[in-house]
């Protein structure tokens, strides 16, 4: 799908995906995903396998031993979370480092994370529902990356996301949430994930998903969200977007009840 041709009059570039994340798109599309080639392509970058070691070490995935190899992560992890990471470690790699989106890209981990797994949970396309998370938020790097000096302030003195959409289409005539939506389609991310950037501040702040073909991702954006920030909450999302999303409410309660124990035990290593 071409880039909104407002995003072009703005002259905002969003910024091309890694060689080794087309190739390891093209291998997680076919009919068996090939282990081997997945572990040897990231292998191949030794910057980029050398960050998805790094993450995958850390306290958020609570492995018992240290992973010295790729292919020794996927074993532990499984395909689809060592995709995961090596695709959040490419988006990163694309924007300037600096420390203000440091929490972002935090985020960015942890909200994947739980909703591929709550996708596995509740047989919904995980890797779908983990990259929406992981692009959730990635129109704020575009926004930093196009002007700090203009976007930073916005980015440190708001909380709300609905407010920093206003506060975006104020200064620069276009959203972060619009402009991770073209992000995700120039990346060829799947629609549903593409749809779930698009509308992500609608349905964490209201709870309402949006009319679209597949919208449980979307569900399970507004349950990551609720998870991360007010748990005590769970219960009353749920049963608020569970219809709305054609879910069953007690298994999508059972399955989000399930991340969030794995949630609760991540902290609880972290605080150590």
């Amino acid at each position: 799908m071409p880039v909104d041709p407002l995003l072009r009059s703005l002259n905002i570039d969003l910024p091309t995906p890694p060689t080794a994340l087309v190739r390891l798109a093209g291998l997680l599309g076919a009919p068996r995903a090939d282990v081997q080639q997945i572990g040897e392509l990231i292998e191949s970058e030794m910057a980029l396998a050398s960050a998805v070691l790094k993450a995958v070490n850390s306290s958020l995935y609570g492995l018992t031993g240290r992973v010295q190899t790729v292919r020794q992560a996927i074993t532990y992890l499984g395909t689809r979370e060592i995709a995961a990471v090596t695709y959040a470690m490419g988006l990163r790699a694309v924007f300037p480092v600096a420390h203000e989106l440091e929490p972002l890209w935090k985020r960015a981990a942890l909200r994947g994370m739980l909703m591929g797994r709550m996708g596995e949970a509740l047989n919904i396309d995980p890797w779908t529902a983990h990259s929406a998370g992981l692009f959730e938020e990635c129109g704020k790097a575009v926004l930093f990356r196009f002007s700090p000096p203009r976007y930073l302030p916005l980015l440190l003195d708001t909380q709300d996301d609905a407010e920093l959409v206003y506060l975006e289409h104020r200064e620069f005539g276009v959203s972060h949430d619009a402009l991770g939506a073209a992000l995700c389609e120039s990346w060829g991310l799947a629609p549903a994930a593409v749809q779930c950037v698009r509308h992500h501040v609608d349905v964490t702040t209201n709870w309402r998903l949006p009319r679209v073909p597949r919208p449980a991702v979307c569900a399970l954006s507004a349950l990551a969200k609720v998870l991360m920030t007010d748990p005590a909450r769970l219960d009353e999302a749920g049963c608020a977007i569970a219809a709305q999303a054609g879910l069953d409410q007690t298994l999508v309660l059972r399955g989000a009840r399930r991340v969030q124990q794995q949630l609760l035990e991540i902290h609880q290593r972290m605080a150590y």
